[in-house]
C-alpha cells in the first residue's frame, strides 16, 4: 500500500499536471555559458545581465527602445515576386519564406518606420537577422531604397541597423542587383545633405557589408559584433595564414579606423539623438518635467 501511495500516485499526479515549458524560458549565454531567465535579459535589453554579451535584437523590439513612446509609422515593404527563379534546394524558396514569416511576423528581413528621437524626426531602419539571417533580398532592397528616399522627402536623418549574413542565394542575380540600387539611393540622400547612419550589428557580412552598411556618414557598432565580407574561415583558408586575435570583431575595426565607435546598447539611444541632433545643426530637446500626481488620483502600482 506504501509503493502504491507513496511511488505510483505521485507519479500519476505529476504526469496530469504536467506544464509545457516554454523553449526559451532560459537563455545561455554564448560567452561565458552562463544560464539567464529571459524575462531578465528581455528586460536588460537583450544583453546578458553579467556578461554583457550583446544578444540578437528583433527588428520591432528595436524600433521600440529607438522610437519616442515606442510609436512610428510602419514604411511597408513593397510586394515582390516570391519565387522570382523557383528556387528549390533541400525545401522550396517559398516555402521557407511562408515559415520565416510566421517565425518572425514580417514580411520580409527588414523593418522601416518613421517616428521622432528625442523630439526629432528620424527614418530606422532595421535588419532582422531571425529572418532568413537578414539576407539582401529584392524585397529588403527595395525597403531600405524606400526608407532612403522617405528621409530624403521628409528632410530626416536616416538610421540603419544592419544585421545580415549577405545576399540571398535564392534569388540570384536579383539579389546581387540590390547592391548597386541601394548605393544609388545612399548617395540621393547624400545630396539632399541628410544625415545616414549605419549601426553595424552581429553578425554583418557579406553583400550588406560590400554596399550600403558601409557608406555611412558615421559607422557605429555594437560590442563583439562580428563585421566582414567574407568570414574568418574563409579568409585563412584563402590565404593560408592565421588570423590576428579578433579579427573582424568590432573593437578591432576601430582600431584599425573601420568603425568609428563601439557603442554599448544601453547607450546607443542617446548617443545616435546626440549625432543625429548634431548632424542636422538641430538643438536637442531639454529635459521634459515628470508630470506630477494629482491629489485624487491613486498613484501607479509598481513592479509586482
Amino acid at each position: 500500500m506504501n509503493w502504491i501511495s507513496n511511488v505510483v500516485r505521485p507519479k500519476i499526479r505529476s504526469i496530469l499536471n504536467r506544464r509545457d515549458v516554454p523553449d526559451n524560458l532560459w537563455i545561455k549565454c554564448p560567452d561565458t555559458g552562463q544560464l539567464v531567465f529571459y524575462k531578465d535579459v528581455e528586460a536588460n535589453g537583450f544583453v546578458i545581465p553579467g556578461s554583457n554579451y550583446h544578444m540578437r535584437m528583433g527588428a520591432v523590439a528595436r524600433l521600440k527602445s529607438m522610437f519616442d513612446g515606442s510609436t512610428w509609422l510602419d514604411i511597408g515593404v513593397t510586394e515582390m515576386s516570391n519565387d522570382p527563379l523557383k528556387f528549390r534546394d533541400e525545401r522550396r524558396y517559398i516555402d521557407r519564406l511562408k515559415d520565416a514569416r510566421v517565425k518572425t511576423g514580417l514580411n520580409d528581413a527588414i523593418k522601416i518606420g518613421l517616428g521622432k528621437l528625442d523630439g526629432l524626426p528620424v527614418v530606422i531602419g532595421v535588419q532582422d537577422f531571425d529572418f532568413m539571417g537578414g539576407s539582401l533580398g529584392m524585397a529588403t532592397g527595395e525597403a531600405i531604397i524606400r526608407g532612403l528616399d522617405t528621409a530624403a522627402q521628409k528632410n530626416t536623418p536616416f538610421i540603419l541597423f544592419a544585421a545580415s549574413g549577405g545576399a540571398r542565394m535564392q534569388e540570384g542575380i536579383l539579389s546581387l542587383m540590390q547592391m548597386p540600387r541601394t548605393t544609388v539611393a545612399v548617395q540621393s540622400l547624400r545630396a539632399a545633405k541628410k544625415p545616414y547612419i549605419v549601426v553595424l550589428t552581429n553578425p554583418t557580412t557579406g553583400g550588406v557589408t560590400a554596399s550600403y552598411a558601409m557608406l555611412g556618414d558615421i559607422h557605429l557598432a555594437e560590442p563583439g559584433a562580428l563585421i566582414g565580407f567574407a568570414g574568418p574561415r574563409v579568409i585563412e583558408q584563402t590565404i593560408r595564414e592565421k588570423l590576428p586575435e579578433g579579427f573582424q570583431k568590432a573593437e578591432y575595426l576601430k582600431e584599425h579606423g573601420m568603425v568609428d565607435m563601439v557603442v554599448h546598447r544601453h547607450e546607443l539611444r542617446a548617443t545616435l539623438s546626440k549625432l543625429c541632433h548634431m548632424l542636422t545643426k538641430t538643438p536637442p530637446r531639454p529635459p521634459q518635467p515628470a508630470a506630477p500626481a494629482r491629489v485624487n488620483e491613486p498613484m501607479p502600482a509598481g513592479p509586482a
